[in-house]
């Protein structure tokens, strides 16, 4: 049995003050539930839109309220010996939960799902009323003792406490709200007394011969004996290994002959079984799970040492992989809205070729429905555990928060074939070497190095984790170690920074691009518009003006390299946006580019970042309202499985490679052409090996000659295309505006 509880309740609030009046002298609006109060603030026409303009620095004053949500439903039927939990699948974050005047529980975390039991609080057969009370957040990181080794997010240091997305409190990303309410769903579920609680896949070894699985399963039950229980395991319907349930928490061993295996986009299918696992009393089924399962072997290489010493490779059933993808950042600031997004953004993935998404670990824990998707598009997931840019408590309290965060997530997720790693969290290691601690400090984290790293160990035994990302251990270099995050000055894309790199795999790096007129017209004021350097514009690069000064100002870092480029700044908008789209598609070709061309001394990159969670202007190749700019297409050409670059100018000439980023040998016909002449600079047929590159030969340009080359290729009678520019900024302006118009053209989608 399933009651969902979502729908409208009703919301109040106040000040959380030594005086607050009494509760039925608070505001009272009708709410949403899955709901954020920011929406419901606006939809009922107390705030505006927080998107707009300024108006995101309006809700600061409620970060300091208590919210009282209410509901009462009909619960019908009659008591029986089953157990009813009252099920809470997101809720932020400080509440305590009545149910029918009484107190039932509370929660601390708006990361997980929290479940309580409230069958002895129900009223079976008639009205009952649940109530949520949610303290502030702020409030309570108030009382929290903070020692000051303790640091976070440009100065927001309340986060490194709380267990709510870092990005809400502000980020160079994404605004500061301090969301409360339920943002997933609540509903009432009947729990059996004899139950399956936990079943784990794994494959333990893959090949196209056999795979070797292990199925790890923990039941309950109110039975006084339990030596008539056993199991059963179906593949598609086939019954592929049974036995005896010789305790409540075993495992069963079996091999499927042939399998089909899941692989990443590129390298082949992404097979999936429909797998039922069947807990069996007397040859009577009492229950069981029915889920899609991958079959194959993930090993991830990570060798701590420093230049070409050091080494970060992906494999999948022994077959190495040349990641290509997009970090996954915040789909929404309200949450609630984030499911029915899923199928459009991983949409974009899967468009622009990407065969791997890291979720940032700044953001939510995502629900089944985005992990089913990269489980069907064959895009592997990195996932970061929620922490970010801090220095964390360390207290046992914390680390045992963090411990059992990490299971929970763990559990729901891990038989998702897609979820390659499990990652401590972002840049927390980095973030000790920014404070200035002591060289090396970070290696005593107890959060990612205990807590996290037992979490993994105890309930995911077979998948690879990584500390930190970057992780930064053994007295090796920030600079030097195989994974690295490449921001940098974020001067021009190809100066020494970003081309000496000594990465083996770069899991962030990005580049600005300002997104399209009519984007910009929907959330900055008419009279805002132009130039740039305003309240609005600087509000939405993210900068928190209530609070914080940045370092730096994003907008006048995107004009810099738009003045790199064309050597001056555009005196109108419409140029502003085309040149710095110009700008952005450039570096994140080459990013992509100069990572495949060095295959295999380079083994990955996973650019920042496809698309915002709010409308901003950022570093994102889609904006907020699903406008792609020109990167999109720029990358989407340059991720395809085969592809044909040009490397960097060397003495008199730059090679053609051929780069085949797939399982299988191709027979390619290509040609390269100046734009500006027509003339034809190479042209042939090559054979493509496998998962390798090869120099198709070599173009003589005069170094600093400012051209345009077109490329393409044709596999089994398909054209592809691509382009390259020679020389070095800064290039003339209508030379540009030409060179745009010409790859437009010449790529024709």
């Amino acid at each position: 049995m399933r009651l969902s509880l979502n729908g409208t309740w009703s919301l109040k609030w106040c000040a959380e003050t030594s005086n607050m009046p009494p509760e039925n002298e608070w505001p009272k609006i009708q709410a949403q539930v899955p709901g954020n109060v920011e929406l419901d603030l606006f939809r009922n026409g107390i705030e505006p839109d927080p998107y707009y303009a300024e108006n995101e620095y309006l809700f600061r004053k409620y970060e300091y309220c208590s919210w009282i949500y209410e509901k009462s439903f009909s619960f019908e039927g009659e008591k029986t010996n089953e157990r009813i939990n009252l099920v809470f699948d997101g809720l932020n974050c400080f509440a305590d939960i009545f149910v029918n005047g009484s107190k039932v529980g509370s929660s601390e975390n708006a990361l997980i799902p929290h479940v309580f039991d409230v069958t002895d609080f129900l009223v079976f057969g008639g009205e009952n009323i649940v109530r949520v009370y949610i303290h502030s957040a702020l409030n309570a990181a108030r009382r929290m003792d903070f020692p000051v080794h303790i640091s976070a997010n440009e100065g927001f240091s309340e986060y490194a406490y709380l267990r709510m997305p870092a990005h809400s409190f502000g980020w160079d990303i994404m605004p500061r709200f301090l969301s409360a309410g339920m943002w997933r769903g609540v509903s009432l579920e009947s729990v059996k007394n004899t139950r399956l609680t936990q079943v784990y896949y794994a494959c333990l070894s893959a090949n196209s011969n056999r795979a070797d699985m292990i199925a790890k399963y923990r039941f309950v039950t109110d039975n006084p004996y339990i030596d008539d229980y056993s199991v059963r395991v179906y593949l598609n319907g086939s019954l592929i290994a049974e036995s005896k349930a010789p305790f409540t928490a075993s495992e069963i061993r079996f091999s499927v002959k042939n399998p089909a295996l899941w692989w990443p986009k590129g390298y082949g299918e992404a097979n999936l079984y429909n797998a039922r696992f069947e807990l069996i009393k007397d040859g009577i089924i009492v229950d069981a799970r029915e889920e899609r399962i991958g079959v194959r072997k993930v090993d991830i290489t990570n060798i701590m040492k420093p230049d070409d010493e050091g080494e970060f490779l992906i494999q999948v059933n022994g077959v190495k992989i040349l990641a290509k993808g997009s970090n996954w950042v915040p789909m929404d600031a309200f949450h609630s809205r984030d499911a029915q997004k899923y199928t459009k953004a991983v949409s974009l993935f899967n468009e622009a070729g990407c065969n791997i998404v890291r979720l940032w670990g700044g953001n939510v824990y995502e629900d089944h429905a985005f992990f089913d998707l990269c489980d069907e598009n064959g895009i592997m997931v990195w996932h970061d555990f929620t922490m970010g840019c801090a220095v964390y408590p360390q207290t046992p309290e914390f680390l045992k928060i963090i411990h059992d965060e990490c299971e929970t997530v763990i559990r729901r997720m891990r038989n998702h074939a897609s979820i390659i790693l499990w990652a401590g969290d972002n840049e927390v290691d980095d973030c000790y070497t920014w404070q200035g601690y002591t060289e090396g400090s970070n290696r005593y984290n107890a959060v990612t190095r205990e807590a996290c790293a037992r979490a993994v160990r105890e309930n995911d035994p077979y998948r690879p984790f990584l500390p930190s990302s970057p992780y930064i251990d053994g007295g090796v270099d920030r600079l030097l170690v195989p994974e690295q995050h490449n921001w940098g000055p974020r001067a021009y894309f190809k100066d020494d920074f970003y081309r000496l790199t000594k990465a083996h795999f770069v899991s962030e790096c990005g580049y600005h691009g300002c997104p399209a007129r009519e984007s910009l017209e929907k959330f900055i004021p008419e009279d805002e518009l132009w130039p740039i350097s305003n309240k609005a514009w600087k509000t939405h690069n993210a900068e928190y003006r209530m609070l914080i000064e940045r370092g730096y100002d994003r907008n006048e870092l995107m004009a810099k390299q738009v003045r790199i480029m064309t050597g001056a700044m555009p005196e109108t908008l419409d140029d502003f946006i085309l040149f710095s789209q110009f700008t952005q598609a450039e570096a994140k070709k080459y990013f992509i580019e100069s990572t495949r061309i060095r295959k295999w001394r380079r083994t990955g990159i996973i650019w920042w970042n496809m698309i915002d969670g709010w409308p901003q202007i950022s570093d994102a190749v889609v904006d907020w309202y699903y406008v792609k700019k020109r990167a999109f297409y720029a990358i989407k050409h340059v991720q395809t499985p085969i592809c044909i670059m040009l490397d960097e100018h060397d003495a008199w000439g730059q090679r053609v490679i051929l780069g085949n980023d797939s399982n299988t040998d191709r027979e390619v016909s290509y040609r390269l052409i100046d734009a500006e002449t027509g003339n034809e600079l190479l042209s042939g047929r090559a054979f493509s090996p496998k998962n390798e590159n090869i120099a198709l030969g070599e173009i003589t340009i005069l170094p600093g000659a400012q051209k345009l080359i077109l490329i393409e290729w044709t596999i089994d009678q398909k054209r592809y295309s691509n382009h390259y520019l020679t020389g070095h900024p800064p290039y003339d302006m209508e030379k540009v505006r030409l060179y745009a118009k010409q790859i437009d053209a010449w790529n024709r989608d």
